[in-house]
């Protein structure tokens, strides 16, 4: 141990490097005569950070007035930079340093103008518009120091934003691969996965050992089949009860190794490795890992209430100012009947109350606006509605538009910065959602997923792992990653002929060539895209006519109801070889490639990478959702409905007991006896 520990510290040493930080937003036009966008970016931890640039790229309106116009910056609250767009037309770009000493871990940077044309200098138009285009990024120039032999160093690094942009991670497996091996590794990578926010870089799944160049390594595996150099280094007889993460040198590179005798903590293990709160506060070389040990991660169920923004937020000066901020809603889940907005707002008394007023857009459609008043301005709340049928993202904006206004009497006494207005911390979204359960590429792969976890999977794997093979997993469930917020779905992985109980329990996604995947021979019936007779290529259908030679080219993804349980769904990813289900994955690795195949099913790939996409399904929904969504959609309804019945066997109940203690309905039978 100790000359694990002097290796690792006679290896520190200070690297020069370099990163580019796109940010996440899209392309956003903000008009008005003050105007505001927040963005977002991060530096991480092991970074010594000796100059950053921001790199904006902008457009204002041809009819601004340069002169008198400025654009602010402002990193985590401290503004530390002003100045006014250039005379050229079109789009600008202006390279800015940041301070470094402004810079966190977590980082916000706000642009805002004040936009005044020509003609009209002191009223707000259309006119006065603002564009920040979304090639705007920070660049970074920074040094580093090679990780420690502690799991949460080698952790930060594997997982920084530079080393995956680099093509320095990745997680191994052995090539001959057991089911347990492989849904360990998978666990793994959808854990790492969720730290890929480029849309062109991603984390590979490589059988082991087969590119030693890469600086930082998660080797998965059982402990008879690592290399006999690692299995020196552990004790394998505590290995039969236990499972370890370990931090080991080979090769003059730290590797991160996870591994044990039992296939059950091997899982364990792998979960532990996908927990990123457990990773980052293990400091420690070595992690052992017992049947007692926890693992799962904290409850991030989304639970409806979204904060706007962490600290207050000021606009100041009359005129019209813009405000945005950003939402998140799950990936599995669609905006229903209920959702709000609610604007926490303080302001001056001294406005024009019947000239100023705020209003509330979505994704930049209006859906509400309220007047300011002298009555509420030190504590007034905005509350607004969202329509039921208002689509939103996964990601979606909030903005917020002033209008603030002086009382003409008073506009040459009182200076204009006299008005002003605050959007306070404690205001939030509160987001009513159902769960979205369309089986179309649209809601890939939500569809697998519930409450931001994968839920019960079934990989169904070719029976000979090829290299292609790992790099078609690796697309397919680096995306599910991204989507992934919790380790505790459950997924297994099956080779061979999985038998028909198994696959009734859960949603399934087989891939491979028919030799290598029996399943899928199996399915050839069910495919919308069906193979020939001898399974050498596909078939001509009603969407497409495939030349005998090109059919055997192509690659398929097809997303179908599971024909072993109606209420689950099937995704078949194959082609004729290997490399045609690889590039037929290719379009299921990025949420941007995603987005090209909206009400489509089922996606055709050619060796040219050329794609198409078809819908055949005529009914989208799967089938054990129909009554939760009709009972969503109509869930007032029902509850009405309910108390209502509540209601009246309530007073029903009254009418019966006070007839009984009165005697009349004694009465009553006594009379009939009587008669």
């Amino acid at each position: 141990m100790a000359l694990l520990l002097l290796s690792f510290t006679s290896d520190r040493q200070a690297a020069a490097k370099q990163y580019t930080q796109p940010f996440q937003n899209e392309t956003t036009s903000l008009a008005g005569k003050a105007v505001s966008a927040n963005m977002y970016f991060v530096k991480m931890g092991y970074w010594q950070v000796k100059k950053a640039t921001l790199n904006l790229n902008f457009q204002v309106s041809q009819l601004t007035d340069r002169q008198v116009s400025d654009v602010t910056i402002t990193v985590n609250g401290i503004t530390f930079n002003s100045f006014r767009p250039s005379k050229a037309k079109g789009l600008q770009t202006k390279q800015i340093k940041i301070p470094a000493q402004l810079l966190k871990s977590q980082n916000n940077l706000q642009v805002t103008g004040q936009l005044l044309n020509q003609n009209t200098p002191a009223t707000p138009t259309p006119a006065n518009w603002l564009t920040i285009v979304n090639t705007s990024n920070v660049n970074f120039d920074y040094e580093i120091e090679r990780p420690t032999n502690h799991i949460n160093d080698f952790y930060g690094h594997m997982t920084g934003a530079d080393t995956i942009a680099a093509n320095q991670s990745a997680v191994e497996t052995p090539l001959r691969a057991t089911d347990t091996e492989l849904t360990a590794s998978l666990r793994a990578l959808t854990g790492l996965t969720r730290f890929v926010t480029a849309e062109d870089r991603e984390l590979p799944l490589r059988p082991l050992g087969k590119d030693k160049r890469t600086g930082f390594r998660l080797l998965v595996a059982n402990f008879d089949h690592l290399p006999p150099d690692i299995r020196r280094q552990l004790p394998q007889q505590r290995l039969v009860d236990h499972a370890v993460i370990q931090v080991m040198k080979r090769n003059q590179r730290p590797v991160l190794v996870v591994t044990s005798k039992s296939d059950q903590l091997l899982e364990k293990a792998a979960q532990f490795v996908a927990n990123e709160e457990l990773m980052r506060e293990t400091a420690q070389t070595t992690k052992w890992i017992s049947p007692q040990t926890a693992t799962f991660t904290s409850v991030l169920q989304f639970q409806g209430r979204q904060p706007l923004l962490e600290k207050d937020d000021h606009v100041q000066g009359a005129g019209h100012h813009v405000k945005t901020f950003f939402v998140q809603l799950p990936n599995d889940h669609l905006n229903a009947a209920g959702s709000t907005i609610n604007l926490r707002l303080r302001y001056a008394k001294n406005l024009d109350f019947k000239r100023s007023l705020v209003t509330i857009k979505v994704n930049n459609q209006a859906i509400g606006s309220q007047r300011l008043s002298s009555e509420r301005a030190d504590n007034d709340t905005v509350r607004v509605k969202l329509p039921a049928n208002l689509p939103l993202n996964s990601t979606f904006t909030v903005q917020a538009d002033f209008d603030l206004a002086l009382p003409e009497e008073t506009k040459q006494a009182v200076p204009d910065q006299n008005a002003w207005a605050s959007v306070l911390a404690d205001s939030y979204a509160t987001i009513r959602s159902t769960p979205n359960r369309d089986l179309l590429f649209d809601n890939y792969p939500s569809v697998f997923m519930k409450d931001q976890a994968v839920q019960h999977l079934a990989l169904v794997r070719p029976d000979r792992l090829t290299e292609n093979d790992f790099a078609t997993m690796a697309n397919l469930f680096g995306l599910i990653g991204n989507y992934a917020k919790q380790n505790t779905g459950e997924f297994k992985v099956y080779h061979g002929q999985p038998s028909a109980a198994e696959l009734a329990q859960a949603n399934v996604l087989a891939f491979g060539t028919p030799a290598q995947t029996p399943l899928i021979r199996q399915l050839n019936d069910q495919l919308y895209f069906q193979y020939n007779s001898a399974f050498t290529g596909f078939k001509s259908n009603e969407k497409l006519s495939l030349e005998e030679q090109y059919a055997q080219r192509v690659g398929t993804a097809q997303l179908l109801w599971s024909p072993f349980n109606s209420h689950h769904g099937l995704l078949v990813v194959t082609g004729a070889h290997d490399d045609a289900v690889y590039r037929a994955s290719t379009q299921l690795n990025r949420q941007v490639k995603i987005a090209q195949y909206r009400q489509a099913d089922t996606i055709v790939v050619d060796d040219n990478n050329q794609h198409f996409s078809y819908r055949f399904k005529k009914q989208k929904l799967l089938k054990d959702d129909a009554f939760n969504v009709t009972f969503h959609k109509q869930g007032h309804f029902w509850v009405y409905m309910g108390l209502s019945l509540l209601a009246i066997a309530f007073f029903g109940f009254v009418v019966i007991s006070i007839l009984w203690r009165h005697g009349l309905l004694k009465r009553k039978g006594n009379w009939h006896e009587h008669r």
